[in-house]
C-alpha cells in the first residue's frame, strides 16, 4: 500500500470499505487463550541450522535435542546422525540445550542444565563429545560453568566458574584454574558484570588467541560499585521455600547514573609458560573496555576503548606477552558512539583489514580499513542506514548486509564489493527480509515476512538462484484463513514540528463506516529502535482489535532507520521529543472520522512504559487511559552506561532529568492509569514504580497497580503471562 496522509485517505469515498476488504474471510474470531496458553499463531522459524566448514552441509538438533545429524543444503536431505545420545549410558546427560564444534569438527561441546543468571548469563554443565573416540566426557566435575569455548585447536575449554577463569585441557584431562582472585561483588574475570552484560549486550569476557597459545580476558573490579538489592519472597513457580517466613534480599552491583563503575583491566596467560601481563589501557580508570578481540595474528589482540562519555571511541592493539598498546582506530561523535557496532567489528582472515560500522557521516555505514588503521575503502553509502552487517566473504572481496534504504520501517538483504561497487539487493519481496550465510558463502537462506505473510525462509546459493523452500509456515497460513482480522495499514503524517512519522494502524475486522472506535496505541520509542516495522506478527494487540478496538503504532523521534539527526535528536533529553510525538499521534488520529478521540490510550513495556506514563502526565488529557509496564519513572534510577549513553550523568545534566521524570509531574496526571511491575526486576527496578505510586498518592491522584512477586523483566513464569494480560485487558474493556 502506497504511503499517504492517513487523512486524506480515509476521507476519501470507499475507504472504509477498503479496510473492511482487508480482513481475512473467516468467521472465527481470536480467543485470549489462542495467544496465552494454545499460542494458535505461533510462526515456526528454520533457526537452529548450523553451518559444516564445508559449506555445503549443515547440522541439526533433533529427537528433542537428543540427536545431531547432518543435512545437505542442496536438498535438505539427512545424510547421517553424527551424535545420538541414547548409544550412550551413564554419562550425566539425557540431553542438550545447544552445541558447537570445534574447527575441524571432531568434537562437539555439549550445553546442559541452564540456570539463569541475568538476560544474558547463565551456568550450565558442559559435556565434549568425541567424534573420533566416541566418547563423552564432562569438562569439569567440579561445579557447573559458565560460557565453555573450545580453544580454535580443539585441545582445550576454557570456562568460568565463581568469578575466576579455568581451562581444561582435552587431551591431559587436566583442569587448571587460570586466576585465583575472584569473588562475588567484587571481582570478576572472563565475564562481564550486571551492567555491561545488559547494556554493552554480550556475556563473554575471555578469547582465545587464534594459535590456542593465549587466553585473554577483562578483569572487572565491582568493589566500589554501589549495591542494589530486591526483597524475594516464597512465591510459586518456581517456590523458594527458605523464603516463607522470612523473605530475604537479593544484593547484587548496579552502578546508577553517575555512580562509580567497576574499574576494568586486560590481562593476558601464555599456557605454555603459564606467565601473566597486563595490558596498557591507560592511564584513565574511568572508561570502558566493551570488547576484547583477536586479530587474526596472535600477537595482535584488539583491544575497543571508550569513554565515560561514550562519545570517544578507538581500537587499540596489544602485544599479549610485553602489554604494549597502540591505537589504530580513533573515532568522536558529538553524541555518543552506538553500541550495536561493536560486534560488526571484523578482523578479515585475510589478515590484512578489517571491517567496521560508523554513523560519522550522518548515516550509518559499513567501512574497510588495512590493519594498520588506514581507511581502504567505504563499501556503503547513501542517504540510508545499514541496519546490520552479516559477513563478508574475503575469497570474492564481496560483504554482506542489511539495510532501510526504501521506507524506514522494511529491510532490504544487499552485497557488494569491498570498493563499494557491484552492489546488488539479494531479497526481493517488500517487508522485513534477513539473511544467514552457510561458511564459504556457497549457500544463503533470506527469511522475509510482512505485515500480512508469516515468515519464509528460502534457501539460495552463491550465484542468487533459489535452490528451496526451507520453511514456509503453510500450516498458520491454513489456520489464518478460518479466522477474521485486519492486517497493518501503514501510514504517515507530518506533526506540528513539521516532521514525518510513519506509523501503521488495525481496524477491527467488522468496521463500521459509520461509527467511531477507540484506539489503543502501543509503542517502545526507544533510542534507534522501532515497533512500526512491516513484519507478521499476531499478538495480544490483535484480540484486542476484535474488541471493537483500533490499534495504533507510530515511531517517533529518537527512533531507527532515519540517520543520525532524527536518531539522536533525544541527546540530553531523554523522553522529551518521545512523549510530545505520541501526543502528537494521538491528536492526529483522533481528526480520522473514525476515530473517537475521547477515548484513546496508549500503552507500553519497559522504555515504552516510560512514554506511556510520560504521555499521562504531560499529554493534557489526550489520553483517556494508559497501561505501564515495567516502566522507568526517574532516569537516576536506572543504570549508568545506558542512561550517560544518552542523558551524560545527573550531576552534568540535572535539568535534563528531572524534566523528563514522571515522578516530577505526577500531579498533572489526567485519566485512568495501570502500572505493573515484577518485585523480581534486576533491570528497571520495582523502585521506579514504587516512587511514582507515591507521588500519585501524595497529589492525590488515583490509579490502579499490579505487582509479580520474585518476576524479573519480562514478567514471566508460571501463569504470571496470562494474569498479566488477563489484567491488562479487563482495565483497557473497563476504562477506555
Amino acid at each position: 500500500m502506497k504511503i499517504q496522509t492517513l487523512k486524506r485517505l480515509f476521507l476519501a469515498a470507499g475507504v472504509i470499505i477498503m479496510i473492511q476488504a482487508n480482513a481475512q474471510h473467516g468467521t472465527k474470531a481470536f480467543q485470549f487463550d489462542d495467544f496465552f496458553k494454545d499460542y494458535t499463531f505461533s510462526q515456526r522459524t528454520a533457526r537452529g541450522l548450523k553451518s559444516m566448514k564445508d559449506g555445503m552441509h549443515y547440522t541439526t538438533s533433533e529427537g528433542k535435542s537428543t540427536r545431531i545429524v547432518i543435512r545437505s543444503y542442496e536438498t535438505g536431505d539427512t545424510l547421517k546422525t553424527i551424535l545420538d545420545l541414547k548409544n550412550f549410558k551413564d554419562i550425566g546427560i539425557s540431553s542438550f540445550t545447544s552445541y558447537s564444534f570445534n574447527t575441524d569438527e571432531s568434537k562437539i561441546l555439549l550445553e546442559t542444565d541452564q540456570e539463569a543468571i541475568y538476560r544474558r548469563s547463565y551456568t550450565a554443565n558442559y559435556y565434549v563429545a568425541d567424534l573420533i573416540a566416541g566418547t563423552i566426557k564432562p569438562v569439569s566435575p567440579n561445579g557447573r560453568q559458565k560460557l565453555a569455548t573450545f580453544s580454535p585447536d580443539g585441545s582445550k575449554v576454557a570456562f568460568v566458574r565463581q568469578n575466576n577463569l579455568f581451562y581444561t585441557d582435552l587431551t591431559a584431562e587436566k583442569e587448571v584454574q587460570v586466576t585465583n582472585d575472584g569473588r562475588f561483588n567484587f571481582v570478576i574475570n572472563g565475564a562481564p558484570d550486571w551492567v555491561y552484560e545488559e547494556e554493552f549486550e554480550f556475556n563473554r569476557a575471555f578469547e582465545w588467541s587464534p594459535d590456542s597459545k593465549t587466553l585473554a580476558w577483562i578483569r572487572f573490579d565491582e568493589s566500589n560499585v554501589p549495591e542494589f538489592s530486591m526483597t524475594m519472597y516464597q512465591g510459586a513457580e518456581p517456590s523458594i521455600d527458605e523464603n516463607k517466613l522470612y523473605p530475604h534480599c537479593s544484593t547484587f552491583k548496579y552502578p546508577k547514573a553517575g555512580e562509580p563503575n567497576s574499574t576494568v583491566s586486560v590481562h593476558t596467560y601464555n599456557l605454555s609458560t603459564a606467565s601473566y601481563k597486563i595490558m596498557d589501557i591507560g592511564k584513565d580508570t574511568d572508561i570502558y573496555i566493551p570488547r576484547i578481540r583477536w586479530t587474526q595474528n596472535p600477537d595482535k589482540l584488539a583491544i575497543f576503548r571508550l569513554n565515560r562519555l561514550q562519545n570517544h571511541f578507538e581500537i587499540l592493539y596489544a602485544n599479549p606477552a610485553s602489554g604494549v598498546t597502540n591505537v589504530i582506530y580513533d573515532e568522536k561523535s558529538e553524541y555518543y558512539i552506538d553500541e550495536k557496532s561493536f560486534d560488526d567489528i571484523q578482523f578479515l582472515d585475510d589478515n590484512k583489514h578489517f571491517i567496521l560500522r560508523s554513523e560519522r557521516d550522518g548515516w550509518d555505514h559499513i567501512f574497510l580499513y588495512t590493519n594498520e588503521g588506514k581507511l581502504e575503502s567505504t563499501i556503503t553509502s547513501g542517504n540510508y542506514d545499514v541496519i546490520d552487517y552479516i559477513g563478508c566473504d574475503t575469497k570474492n572481496k564481496l560483504v554482506y548486509y542489511i539495510a532501510s534504504e526504501v521506507v524506514p520501517y522494511q529491510r532490504e538483504v544487499y552485497s557488494a564489493k569491498w570498493d563499494g561497487t557491484s552492489k546488488k539487493k539479494l531479497s526481493d519481496k517488500a517487508g522485513i527480509n534477513s539473511i544467514r550465510n552457510s561458511e564459504g558463502f556457497n549457500y544463503y537462506t533470506i527469511t522475509w515476512s510482512n505485515s500480512s505473510t508469516p515468515s519464509q525462509t528460502t534457501l539460495y546459493n552463491s550465484r542468487g538462484k533459489m535452490v528451496r523452500v526451507i520453511e514456509d509456515n503453510k500450516a498458520l497460513v491454513t489456520t489464518l484463513k478460518a479466522y477474521k482480522f485486519n492486517t497493518k495499514q501503514f501510514f504517515s503524517f507530518l506533526t506540528t514540528d513539521n516532521v514525518k512519522l510513519y506509523g501503521w494502524l488495525v481496524m477491527p475486522p467488522n468496521a463500521d463506516s459509520s461509527k467511531k472506535y477507540p484506539v489503543l496505541m502501543t509503542q517502545y520509542s526507544g533510542p534507534n529502535s522501532q515497533s512500526a516495522l512491516d513484519r507478521w506478527e499476531m499478538d495480544w494487540e490483535d484480540y484486542i482489535a476484535q474488541q471493537g478496538y483500533i490499534i495504533a503504532c507510530v515511531d517517533g523521534r529518537g527512533t531507527g532507520a532515519r540517520g543520525v539527526p532524527f536518531r539522536k535528536m533525544t541527546y540530553l533529553q531523554l523522553g522529551k521529543y518521545e512523549t510530545i510525538d505520541q501526543v502528537e499521534a494521538a491528536k492526529y488520529l483522533g481528526t480520522l472520522p473514525f476515530v473517537d478521540a475521547s477515548r484513546i490510550g496508549i500503552w507500553g513495556w519497559s522504555f515504552g512504559g516510560y512514554i506511556s506514563s510520560s504521555c499521562m502526565v504531560k499529554g493534557d488529557g489526550v489520553f483517556k487511559a494508559a497501561i505501564a509496564v515495567a516502566p522507568v519513572t526517574n532516569w537516576r534510577y536506572y543504570d549508568n552506561i545506558y542512561t550517560e549513553r544518552f542523558m551524560r550523568t545527573p550531576q552534568e545534566n540535572p535539568d535534563g532529568y528531572d524534566q523528563n521524570s514522571p515522578l516530577n509531574f505526577a500531579e498533572n496526571l489526567k485519566g485512568k492509569l495501570l502500572i505493573c511491575h515484577g518485585l523480581g526486576d534486576d533491570n528497571v527496578h520495582v523502585q521506579n514504580s514504587i516512587e511514582f505510586a507515591e507521588r500519585l498518592v501524595q497529589a492525590n491522584k488515583q490509579f490502579e497497580e499490579q505487582f509479580y512477586a520474585n518476576r524479573n523483566h519480562g514478567i514471566y513464569g508460571g501463569n504470571t503471562t496470562y494474569h498479566l494480560y488477563t489484567r491488562m485487558t479487563r482495565f483497557l474493556l473497563q476504562n477506555l
